[in-house]
């Protein structure tokens, strides 16, 4: 399982000529394998790209990052791809925020993608998220939010206890 992007064209509704990407991609050092998919390696590692055919026509092109409990690479995916779809003159879509996105994106995104993540790693048992499930500050968050309910609950008691024994005392 991987966090996709698309590249589309610029409108929607036009067709996509997957030409002027896949030229920017070779630009950028990105190399084709002989299944038609690029692989394009930026600092943080590698994404791979494939052409989305739909009725044998390619309507976009899919960015896929891998899953894992680092964000670096996502928003190293962002920015650079970002970039790349202005000098192709295409746009870069999030599906999962369904929203264009520009290359100061990269925060926006990594949140989405960490949440992906954190379910694919606890839910779907995907090897490479797994470390995303466990991330500590999560972790924390959810122990916190357990001691303020533990002690809502013995306020609600003392006070129920208070008000009963006034009852009986008092009446």
């Amino acid at each position: 399982m991987k966090y996709e992007l698309i590249y589309q064209a610029s409108e929607a509704g036009q067709p996509f000529d997957p030409a002027a990407v896949e030229q920017q991609l070779a630009a950028r050092g990105a190399a084709q394998r002989p299944d038609g998919a690029w692989v394009w390696k930026l600092p943080p590692g590698e994404v791979e790209l494939f052409r989305v055919l739909e009725n044998g026509a390619c309507v976009g092109v899919d960015l896929k990052v891998p899953l894992t409990e680092k964000t670096e690479l996502v928003r190293a995916a962002v920015s650079e791809g970002a970039l790349l779809a202005v000098a192709a003159g295409v746009r870069l879509v999030d599906p999962h925020l369904n929203k264009t996105l520009g290359p100061l994106d990269g925060e926006l995104v990594a949140d989405e993608y960490l949440r992906t993540a954190r379910y694919a790693g606890e839910y779907l048992g995907v090897p490479e998220a797994v470390h995303a499930s466990f991330d500590g500050s999560r972790q924390e968050a959810s122990s916190s939010g357990l001691s303020g309910k533990i002690l809502l609950v013995f306020v609600v008691f003392v006070v129920a206890m208070y008000v009963a024994w006034r009852v009986v005392v008092g009446g």
